[in-house]
């Protein structure tokens, strides 16, 4: 299939040519016809794969094939970060380049009363994050009654992120008989059912990218390790040694992040730290730093990395494994994007190690165990396994004594010989 398959103006396709798009990604070639037809959408799919072009060019069809320029907002596009934001604006603009579409960013770090002023113009298109708009309604600057198609990106991490009500209301301001989409990487659970539910109209359904069906060019190891400070040296080791062009390394607390940034520093890799205590301008000056060149690494919590998206970061290390199988996607994620490839890897404690398992039975892969002979730990994965590949665990007796395996049932009494006059044999039990 080919991008001219598509019913798309010819402004649009001439755009896609010049960009160099050739043949639509999986995510393209079910996205755009399902939405070129009218339907509410929600499909998952994970990021990198495509699907901001994917909901871009029909939207940008729409427009442009019903003109009613500066008349009203037509399009809203809510997305969990800046740096998404910035990075769909940026897309809009590509793609809109021979129409009379406008687009605005609305989102936090910026002036406030410029953005109205900005918003006081009608640009068809607002695209930003679900607190700054809230903020600009209460401010009595957004009007959303003519809205044509909105868009939820990246929806299970603006929920993640504690954005439900705002988007639930920013959704309950605009016109009811719009077309709204909702993207996701992950099924997102029971609150993005809700919110989908609340959402969207009889929608069409499209699991593009299984989640579960990692990225083919993305490298999975595991390499097992004795304690926190054997990790450090592990870490130490890799980023002396692999080969990379930026990597970022994952913790599970803002502590550790702070505590490893200090250790690489020490090191002198040049590295950052981003975690949820650091203000936009830290953020921005991180993502502008790694993408410019000027540090290699950078050390983030899972909150503070959502919405990154820097070309060439090919190394993914958690030095804490991610507490769920979605948490373990979004941070993999961050490389091998457009068929580029990548590698992630995953440093196990002994107490990690069923985390682990976990993670790889709802991946339904094996990764692959790697051992660094320099730094080769005493722990080396369990001795035993379950089936599920977790740890055989211990049970405690009822003293309070561990035995190993299962404990042992205690073998019922007999029942008491019962008399039988007569002489007639006893019922027989029924089968």
């Amino acid at each position: 299939m080919m991008f001219t398959d598509f019913a798309l103006h010819e402004r649009l396709l001439r755009v896609v040519t010049e960009l160099g798009f050739k043949e639509p990604t999986p995510v393209q070639q079910e996205a755009i016809p399902a939405i070129m037809t009218g339907r509410d959408l929600r499909a998952i799919a994970r990021t990198g794969s495509g699907k901001t072009a994917a909901f871009l060019l029909p939207m940008l069809n729409r427009l442009y094939g019903d003109p009613k320029p500066r008349t009203a907002t037509r399009a809203l596009i809510l997305l969990p970060t800046r740096e998404l934001a910035q990075q769909t604006l940026k897309q809009v603009t590509q793609f809109a380049r021979y129409t009379f579409i406008k687009a605005e960013l609305i989102t936090g770090g910026e002036d406030f009363k410029i953005q109205a002023s900005r918003m006081r113009r009608n640009p068809d298109i607002l695209i930003g994050t679900p607190g700054r708009m809230i903020e600009h309604f209460n401010a009595g600057h957004l009007e959303l009654g003519d809205l044509e198609v909105l868009v939820l990106d990246e929806a299970d991490r603006m929920l993640d992120m504690g954005f439900a009500e705002d988007v639930l209301k920013l959704a309950g301001l605009c016109n009811p008989q719009r077309q709204t989409l909702l993207f996701s990487a992950t099924s997102g659970g029971p609150g993005l059912a809700l919110v989908a539910e609340q959402v969207l109209r009889e929608p069409q359904q499209l699991m593009i990218d299984n989640v579960r069906d990692l990225d083919i060019h993305i490298g999975q190891q595991i390499i097992t390790a004795d304690d926190v400070s054997h990790k450090e040296r592990l870490l130490q080791w890799l980023l002396a040694h692999e080969e990379y062009r930026k990597a970022i390394i994952f913790t599970n607390t803002r502590v550790q992040a702070d505590r490893l940034g200090g250790v690489l520093v020490a090191s002198s890799i040049r590295t950052y730290v981003l975690h949820g205590e650091k203000d936009q301008k830290d953020r921005k000056q991180a993502m502008d730093r790694l993408r410019n060149g000027d540090i290699d690494v950078l050390v983030a919590t899972d909150v503070a990395a959502r919405g990154i998206d820097v070309s060439g970061l090919d190394l993914v290390i958690n030095f804490d494994m991610p507490r769920s199988g979605d948490d373990y996607i979004h941070r993999i994620g961050r490389t091998g994007r457009a068929g580029a490839s990548g590698l992630a890897i995953s440093f196990v404690l002994t107490n990690e190690w069923n985390l682990m398992a976990s993670i790889e039975r709802y991946l339904k892969q094996k990764f692959e165990l790697r051992v660094i002979k320099e730094l080769k730990g005493s722990f080396q994965g369990p001795k035993k396994l379950k089936a599920s590949g977790k740890t055989v665990g211990t049970k405690k007796k009822k003293d309070g004594k561990a035995v190993k395996g299962k404990a042992k049932t205690a073998k019922k009494p007999k029942a008491p010989a019962v008399s039988n006059p007569g002489g007639m044999a006893p019922p027989k039990k029924k089968r």
